[in-house]
């Protein structure tokens, strides 16, 4: 009997000893990938999505969802594959957001004084819930890929377009038709580079009748699917190392 009870009180020794670690690995594996995406999207997007009046009609709603779906798709295949858990796109979304407030709020608004609505991050929940949604009901990484990813370019402007429409009314100045973004630029120049002072609505891509936002929006799905399939891989490979096969 007392070697049963040793070997039950070992087992019970070395489940507390399983818990408190994962208690410690789980927030640094959270703080790593919010750190990594953040600064993926940062390197990739980076002004783009950073100031309001660089998120254009064209260029934002293009490279910003190409950028953004590389970790949720990978997410995507650690935590379906191996837990059966369909909300890697949001996690990896809202760890993204709380990294980029956290960011904004401290460096450019409370350091360098920067309006907040100058800077205020993409919303990109919507389009992590919906990615989510389909893998829920389709419950097939190839179809969320072909179907997610498409709807994940598509309605990434309309999701924001009630955070950036207020900026986009046009108005007149010193003689300049510009719109409110514009000004907001003008009177907060970021550095001495030309290329931070530009008209948003400028440029040689007005094609279509002059709307270009759904090609660019339809393209930037079209580049997401090729994206996500990509990283669902490089997700397989990050699983198959010995450190995470540990965790």
């Amino acid at each position: 009997m007392s070697a049963v009870q040793s070997a039950i009180t070992t087992a019970e020794q070395q489940h507390r000893i399983y818990k408190a670690f994962d208690w410690i690995i789980i927030p640094i594996v959270v703080l790593v990938v919010i750190g990594a995406f953040h600064i993926h999207a940062m390197l990739t997007m980076g002004d783009w999505d950073f100031w309001i009046d660089w998120k254009d009609r064209r260029w934002w709603v293009t490279v910003t969802p190409i950028a953004l779906i590389f970790f949720p798709a990978a997410l995507h295949f650690l935590l379906w594959e191996n837990f059966r858990l369909p909300f890697g796109a949001t996690l990896a979304c809202a760890g993204l957001l709380i990294g980029e407030w956290a960011n904004r709020v401290a460096n450019f608004v409370g350091w360098a004084y920067f309006p907040l609505n100058m800077v205020v991050p993409a919303e990109i929940i919507p389009m992590a819930l919906v990615l989510d949604a389909i893998l829920l009901i389709s419950r097939s990484l190839t179809i969320t890929g072909l179907l997610g990813a498409m709807t994940w370019g598509v309605i990434f402007y309309p999701s924001n377009w009630a955070l950036i429409a207020p900026f986009h009314v046009p108005i007149e100045y010193n003689g300049t038709m510009m719109s409110l973004a514009d000004l907001i630029g003008y009177n907060y120049v970021r550095t001495g580079t030309p290329e931070y002072i530009r008209i948003i609505e400028e440029g040689t891509l007005r094609t279509f009748g002059e709307d270009v936002t759904p090609v660019s929006a339809f393209f930037a799905g079209f580049i997401s699917v090729l994206a996500y399939f990509l990283w669902l891989y490089i997700g397989k490979w990050f699983a198959k190392t010995t450190w995470m096969k540990r965790i």
